[in-house]
């Protein structure tokens, strides 16, 4: 059960990754990266961040840079949250593929 700090600071943290990447992502066309959920754990030491990457052949190599930048990722997000949050959690980032495993079970119902 998530209490109501978690919650704000999950909408918080989405917002702001949302935002980063909305900048970073106009500079790459035909390249588009959604935050679809953050979960802080108990203690704001940990964010776990779902992102979804369209197109999704290129979300692995996409995923890679991310996962390789989030140093930076994590400096620019205490930049804009250095006044609302006193500690910055870790960003542990992963790829919410629900949506492509929906398109799948989709596919696999019309087919028949």
């Amino acid at each position: 059960m998530e209490t109501n700090r978690q919650q704000k600071i999950n909408r918080l943290i989405q917002k702001e990754l949302s935002e980063i990447f909305l900048l970073e992502t106009k500079k790459m066309h035909g390249v588009l990266v959604s935050v679809t959920n953050v979960r802080v754990s108990p203690d704001l030491s940990m964010a776990h961040a779902y992102l979804s990457i369209f197109p999704s052949e290129k979300a692995a190599e996409i995923l890679g840079n991310i996962k390789d930048s989030v140093r930076t990722l994590r400096f620019e997000l205490g930049r804009r949250l250095g006044k609302q949050l006193r500690i910055i959690p870790e960003l542990m980032i992963h790829l919410d593929d629900s949506l492509d495993y929906i398109e799948n079970i989709d596919k696999l119902l019309k087919d028949d």
